[in-house]
């Protein structure tokens, strides 16, 4: 899959992103401790799969998880290399790992999934289910929809929304279990639902 549209998207508003992130902005509680939850205290290294500006690859640092951020987009990770001092950072795709199978303890990919073609979800899935370790886990965040999987104009491009069900059967089909999932409705954004699955390597 091509994923250099996505990428190039990203860039040209990279400093919007990177301001938002500057300013302060917290991701939701809720969603911070589901990604602590899960994702910290494993026997091995975690990823941060579409790390953007290195915000959670920094919060998972700080709470111990021997991370690394990945994303595509340069400017994210040059400025997450010179303001999060800790954790390692890569420039690269998230379907291009060079790492090792079944090497990797964790996965979070916070919305790194939603730009996928839906005939595209299944590749991608099964590549993060060939980087975990037995019982590894993944923490996936995605937009929420009620019925059908929609396509979207997100503010980048093009995105999806997933059905919680649809997603968690997809997670299933390329080897997960479901152990958790969060739904959660914005305040600021009535036509935006959130959701997020935490599911273990089976």
């Amino acid at each position: 899959m091509d994923l250099r549209p996505v990428r190039d998207a990203y860039s040209t508003i990279s400093g919007q992103y990177i301001d938002l992130f500057d300013r302060g902005w917290l991701e939701h509680e809720d969603d911070t401790a589901l990604v602590r939850r899960h994702l910290t205290g494993l026997p091995g290294p975690v990823l941060d799969l579409g790390c953007g500006p290195g915000h959670w690859t920094a919060l998972l640092h700080s709470a111990g998880a021997q991370v690394t951020g990945v994303d595509m987009v340069p400017e994210f990770i040059a400025h997450a290399q010179a303001t999060h001092p800790g954790p390692e950072f890569q420039l690269g795709s998230m379907t291009e790992l060079d790492v090792p199978e079944h090497s990797v303890a964790g996965i979070l990919s916070w919305y790194s999934t939603i730009h996928l073609p839906p005939p595209e979800l299944d590749r991608v899935l099964a590549v993060f289910r060939r980087l975990l370790g037995s019982s590894g886990v993944l923490v996936v965040g995605f937009f929420d929809s009620h019925d059908d999987v929609t396509r979207f104009d997100h503010k980048v491009v093009t995105a999806y929304r997933w059905p919680v069900d649809a997603f968690s059967q997809h997670l299933t089909k390329v080897g997960f279990t479901e152990v958790e999932r969060l739904q959660r409705q914005s305040p600021e954004r009535p036509d935006r639902s959130y959701a997020a699955i935490a599911a273990r390597a089976s």
